[in-house]
């Protein structure tokens, strides 16, 4: 099953949002929606949460365009945002608040070069075992699908699940060091 075409995914129409092209954000953000909605609607909790992280979502993502680092990375960092929004969503209807450790961890990263960043997902990545390490690759770098990867690796689908999920876990686990 193929993915259905993303327009607003195009090399150019992303460059032109983040040199602040007003049209070339409008046609982002709108083209972003379905896609926001959809993983707001797997993460949150109910549709209130869903709608308030979509909006929240879509609204940073307006304002954090020129911040993307590479132009490929658009549809993980939007999954990210959504993500981070829906657990802070649930949290506080639970009424916890965020963890200290989180908030620093972020603002340690924020002092990180792009090179020294590289070079800590590259040491986790090669920290891995290697079983999952291969299907951290295939799915996150060559971005091929769960079925593909089984496929190649001869595995099923839930394994290739658990193996990703893993190794993501653990990539999480050293980089928090």
């Amino acid at each position: 099953m193929s993915r259905p075409a993303r327009p607003y995914l195009s090399a150019a129409l992303i460059n032109a949002a983040q040199a602040g092209d007003a049209a070339a954000i409008s046609a982002l953000i709108a083209g972003a929606q379905p896609d926001v909605r959809r993983y707001a609607r797997r993460t949150c909790r109910n549709q209130s949460d869903m709608d308030d992280a979509a909006q929240e979502a879509l609204i940073i993502i307006y304002r954090r365009i020129g911040s993307l680092r590479a132009i490929g990375a658009l549809s993980s960092w939007m999954l990210r945002v959504v993500d981070r929004i829906c657990l802070r969503l649930a949290r506080q209807a639970l009424g916890q608040s965020t963890e200290l450790d989180v908030l620093e961890a972020d603002e340690r990263f924020r002092t990180l070069t792009d090179h020294e960043l590289r070079l800590d997902l590259a040491a986790a990545i090669q920290s891995l075992p290697p079983h999952y390490r291969e299907v951290l690759l295939l799915r996150d770098i060559e971005e091929l699908t769960i079925d593909e990867i089984g496929t190649r690796l001869s595995a099923t689908r839930q394994a290739v699940k658990a193996r990703l999920h893993r190794g993501r876990l653990l990539v999480r686990e050293y980089i928090a060091r």
